[in-house]
């Protein structure tokens, strides 16, 4: 089989570790990179300072290729005054009072402006951007062409990988149903986007000319050999590095992880369907049916879970996961990269 992954990349092994949005880690990150694979960091809601600042401590960690990622906005993001949050506050307002926390004053903006997180990217020239959610503009492509950026989509249906690759990305990551996290669908709404990686895979590698990351349910070498006898050039793994020790995930989420809990898909953390493991916050707030639009919710939800993992309370955190939980194995990261190695060989 050929490396075009790995020739594209110059990395060893074509085992990408996916970019998680407010548990990334620099040292996971570094860590991937380091043992030859392809450490990535999630962006979501960083301001331009912040993005310069963790791509800068990404090259100090390691000296190998490495990606982050951004989330293209799709223009039905919701603005401050475009949303009345009365209803959803009532409906966490206890969980605020259980951390000990005052409910937050509605801000100027949910989001910083794309363009100034895409400034900041390439001002500081990481070896890849992945996105989420879309198709980068041609203008979008060409600014990231000549700072020497590769640039990854992602798609969850073969319509999506199509329109990505006639829009000039260096590789497609088509993800299954199975992945945790979330349902990054973008040309029709999640719900009617469910195809499992089976088979998503072989028609995105049939549908396309550009390389094929597999993502969704790979936790181990069975699920890298599968991926690899499906056509794909290499895996994107997120859940299984996601319960190591070197990730930001609070031990209550790696803990909820290894139990090999079932997975649900759910709204109720940011307005947009996403698939982690139910607790008491996910139960309450869709109990309570007072979920705002995208990105007023998570901006609401955010606020208590950033002092829920302060404290460790994995009943009101946000335990993305895929539904391959069960079977993930590894602490260590270098353990776990090994084995997805070996599915490889």
């Amino acid at each position: 089989m050929t490396r075009r992954l790995e020739d594209l990349l110059g990395i060893d092994h074509p085992v990408v570790l996916a970019p998680f949005g407010g548990v990334s880690s620099v040292a996971l990150t570094a860590a991937v990179s380091d043992a030859g694979g392809l450490g990535s960091y999630g962006l979501y809601g960083y301001a331009p300072d912040r993005i310069r600042d963790t791509i800068a401590a990404l090259r100090a960690a390691t000296a190998r290729p490495v990606a982050v990622n951004l989330w293209l906005p799709r223009g039905d993001e919701v603005a401050p005054d475009e949303v009345d949050l009365t209803a959803a506050v009532a409906a966490v307002s206890g969980f605020f009072d259980e951390l000990g926390i005052e409910i937050p004053e509605k801000p100027p903006s949910f989001l910083p402006p794309f363009e100034d997180q895409l400034d900041a990217v390439v001002d500081a020239r990481p070896d890849v951007l992945s996105v989420v959610f879309g198709v980068p503009s041609p203008a979008h492509v060409e600014r990231l062409r000549a700072a020497g950026i590769r640039i990854f989509g992602t798609a969850t249906t073969v319509d999506e990988a199509r329109a990505l690759a006639d829009g000039g990305v260096d590789a497609v990551v088509a993800t299954g149903a199975e992945a945790g996290g979330h349902r990054v669908s973008w040309l029709r709404p999640p719900e009617e986007s469910l195809v499992g990686g089976l088979a998503l895979i072989p028609q995105v590698v049939d549908a396309v000319d550009v390389p094929v990351v597999a993502a969704g349910g790979i936790v181990d070498r069975r699920g890298v050999a599968a991926a690899r006898a499906l056509g794909a050039d290499g895996v994107q793994v997120g859940t299984a590095f996601l319960r190591t020790s070197v990730s930001a995930a609070p031990a209550s989420h790696r803990a909820a992880i290894a139990s090999g809990a079932d997975t649900v898909l759910t709204r109720a953390m940011s307005g947009r369907l996403a698939r982690g493991i139910p607790n008491r916050a996910v139960r309450e707030i869709e109990h309570a049916g007072a979920i705002v639009p995208f990105p007023a919710q998570n901006w609401l939800t955010g606020r208590f879970r950033a002092e829920a993992a302060v404290q460790d309370r994995g009943d009101l955190l946000s335990l993305w996961a895929g539904q391959s939980a069960g079977l993930t194995r590894h602490d260590d990261v270098a353990e776990l990269f090994a084995e997805l190695v070996a599915g490889w060989s």
